[in-house]
């Protein structure tokens, strides 16, 4: 099974339709042969989130700037034989959550810089960034200065269960 992740598109009423229009060309190209699209939250409003059904099935949680009151603060999937949770914002116990929630990975939002990153208690955290209003990751020592860059993430899960991901720029 392969997933489509996005989070923080922050897509309303108001942006530009050429915007919306690029960006949604983009994902339909990017995420093509994907079977679920994941949003880890502020997708602002239902339009967009339509938008997403019609590449593929969507599970989509709340964001802390969200329009849509419907959506669930947490969600969580099974892919072969790992239990994903998709949350916007990270809990502040992240090994207990993890724990209590029997997650082997966990997709969140909210922060717009992307992140693959494995934990000391063998969990897998995953983040999206954003595709519309993406932040600079924190400079580390001995790179170059970081940028912000527009991002979305793919997640593949084989018929051996074993994963692959990659973190996909798109074009602001």
């Amino acid at each position: 099974m392969k997933l489509g992740i996005i989070s923080d598109t922050h897509i309303t009423s108001i942006t530009k339709k050429d915007q919306v229009d690029s960006l949604i060309n983009q994902i339909k190209n990017v995420f093509k042969d994907v079977d679920k699209i994941i949003h880890a939250g502020d997708v602002s409003e239902l339009f967009f989130l339509r938008e997403l059904e019609s590449i593929a099935p969507v599970t989509a949680v709340k964001g802390d700037v969200e329009d849509i009151e419907t959506l669930p603060q947490y969600a969580n999937i099974s892919v072969g034989q790992y239990n994903i949770g998709i949350i916007h914002i990270l809990p502040e116990n992240l090994e207990e959550f993890m724990k209590n929630n029997n997650l082997q990975i966990l997709i969140n939002g909210h922060t717009h810089i992307p992140l693959i990153k494995g934990t000391e208690f063998n969990t897998l955290l995953l983040n999206p960034g954003s595709p519309t209003k993406p932040n600079v990751p924190p400079q580390k020592p001995g790179f170059l200065k970081p940028v912000a860059r527009p991002t979305v993430i793919t997640l593949n899960v084989d018929e051996n269960d074993i994963l692959s991901t990659f973190i996909i720029t798109l074009k602001l």
